[in-house]
């Protein structure tokens, strides 16, 4: 049961920066060649640029924006076209425009936030399946969150579309078994720019209530997504693995 990705090729959503560029450098630095995708087409080449620094493996970098029928579907292609197949894909993109009373959110914004947090994901997979998984099997796995368990009471609209996530990762996993594997991590908060409003100025005070007192790395994620990608897990699927530091143990999601 080899965690060694030599010879297989994985597609990372929203891996410009933060934990998705995480998940794609760990991919990497276990052998695989990995596509990456961003909305921000220099942002996403200097991110390619770092990461075949880093580790000296074969990246593709394919701008685009996740909600985006038309670059799903060319993330996907190129992956295929470029490495020769599509073993593995990280569903990591997601957004979070709404924060506070849900009474007073733009019902706009809760919808884009359930296009491209879920919709865009079951988009992802369907194209997986179309261009290789279907025939060939594979691993998917789901960035969700610790919000998609428990209430946060600021980020709701973000926290439903991450539980409508982790449901779609059970069905999904039944659905597609036995060749596709389909799993879901949900980290609490991971320092990066994405979550800053959840922690800058404040960070001493919010890794207090987390057992490990601490709170998550980029790092932190990756080597679990790694592993359920990979033959290790080979009888996993259905699963959300937290990977928060021991903070909903405590009875609070934050």
């Amino acid at each position: 049961m080899s965690e060694d990705f030599s010879g297989r090729a994985a597609l990372v959503t929203g891996a410009s920066r933060g934990i998705g560029f995480g998940i794609a450098r760990e991919l990497l630095s276990r052998g695989a060649a990995v596509a990456i995708t961003g909305r921000k087409p220099d942002q996403l080449e200097e991110a390619a640029a770092q990461l075949r620094s880093d580790t000296g493996g074969r990246v593709l970098a394919v701008p685009g924006n996740a909600g985006d029928e038309d670059a799903r579907a060319d993330a996907v292609t190129r992956t295929v076209e470029e490495f020769g197949s599509l073993d593995v894909l990280v569903n990591n993109t997601g957004i979070n425009p709404q924060y506070g009373f849900l009474m007073e959110a733009d019902l706009n914004a809760v919808r884009k936030i359930f296009d491209v947090n879920v919709v865009a994901t079951l988009g992802f997979i369907q194209l997986a399946w179309k261009a290789w998984m279907g025939e060939h099997g594979g691993a998917v796995v789901n960035v969700a969150s610790i919000g998609g368990i428990r209430s946060t009471g600021v980020i709701g609209a973000y926290g439903a579309s991450k539980a409508a996530l982790i449901r779609l990762t059970e069905e999904l996993a039944w659905q597609l078994g036995p060749k596709v594997r389909v799993n879901a991590v949900a980290p609490a908060v991971v320092k990066t720019k994405f979550a800053e409003a959840l922690y800058v100025g404040r960070e001493e005070e919010a890794q207090q209530q987390y057992p490990m007192k601490r709170l998550g790395t980029p790092e932190d994620v990756a080597s679990l997504v790694a592993f359920l990608c990979s033959d290790g897990a080979s009888w996993i699927t259905g699963e959300t693995v937290r990977v928060d530091g021991g903070l909903l143990s405590t009875g609070t999601a934050g």
